[in-house]
């Protein structure tokens, strides 16, 4: 994904010439083609990610949409507060990129483990959250933010490549990608990179429809309820700790209306709290602390 994020922005960078790039000083061997080709609109923030979320936002206010990239925690914790009150407050032009869902860099420990993003990014109201499960989603997903430049951000894979079988629609906050065309009232819903996991769970569930929300955000919450109450069972899947993550996001958006909707029953399937503090490989912290 990290390859065919480059590539994509390298394409858009040759059309809009306000497309900017800033690392905190790690991505190489990955963003030397945007480098390389634009020199004069590459930086590198040094280990410093609050002066890169800083120098984005002043960026963002002279016309740019900057996009800054990192591993997650340190594109998103570590510089918390400069997204917060520089970036989404002011909804400016920033995408925020993170690579390494999960657990993609387990083998470095709990500070590379990227478990709580979703509950910081979501809670920002004008941020927009793009989780694509594959390579097509991705391109989709980049559609929109090249067209609707605003806070943003966009989960990445460390080194997961996913060619969907089918051709996907086009993207925006809060719609659903079917990947199952079942008249069904049971539905998988997923947002990330899980579609290995979904279709585990699908070999023993056949009867459920399966579809991704790869973007999502506070403000299309509202746009799911009419959605939700169509099913009976609803089972969703994200690489992310329960409490403030995807499926308490659509839980959430039961609670907009004041309708009756316990016909609906929505169990979600997430990280366990126990990878809390764990160290290993990404295979290996999936297979003891995973989803199940």
């Amino acid at each position: 994904m990290r390859e065919l994020f480059i590539k994509q922005l390298v394409k858009e960078a040759e059309k809009n010439k306000k497309i900017i790039l800033i690392v905190g000083d790690l991505g190489y061997g990955i963003v030397e083609p945007f480098k390389i080709k634009f020199p004069d609109r590459f930086y590198n923030a040094g280990v410093a990610e609050q002066s890169m979320a800083g120098l984005a936002s002043g960026l963002a206010l002279k016309g740019y949409h900057v996009f800054i990239y990192s591993i997650a925690n340190f594109s998103t914790f570590r510089c918390a507060e400069q997204i917060r009150n520089d970036i989404d407050y002011h909804n400016l032009s920033v995408t925020i990129v993170s690579v390494g869902s999960g657990v993609g860099y387990g083998n470095l420990g709990y500070s590379h483990h990227c478990l709580q993003d979703y509950a910081l990014l979501r809670s920002l109201p004008n941020t927009v959250i793009a989780a694509p499960s594959n390579n097509q989603e991705l391109i989709e997903s980049l559609k929109y933010l090249f067209n609707n430049p605003q806070s943003s951000y966009l989960r990445l894979d460390k080194s997961l490549n996913i060619n969907s079988i089918k051709k996907v629609p086009l993207i925006k906050p809060g719609k659903w990608i079917f990947y199952k065309n079942k008249k069904s009232k049971n539905i998988i819903i997923s947002t990330g990179t899980v579609a290995a996991n979904c279709e585990s769970i699908l070999k023993s569930k056949s009867s459920y429809n399966w579809a991704t929300i790869p973007m999502w955000s506070m403000q299309s919450k509202r746009l799911q309820f009419k959605k939700i109450k169509k099913y009976r069972n609803i089972i969703t899947i994200e690489n992310h700790l329960q409490d403030g993550g995807f499926g308490s996001w659509l839980n959430e958006s039961l609670a907009q209306e004041e309708n009756d909707y316990s016909k609906t029953n929505i169990i979600s399937k997430f990280l366990s709290s126990k990878i809390v503090g764990k160290v290993g490989n990404e295979e290996y912290l999936n297979k003891k602390y995973g989803i199940k």
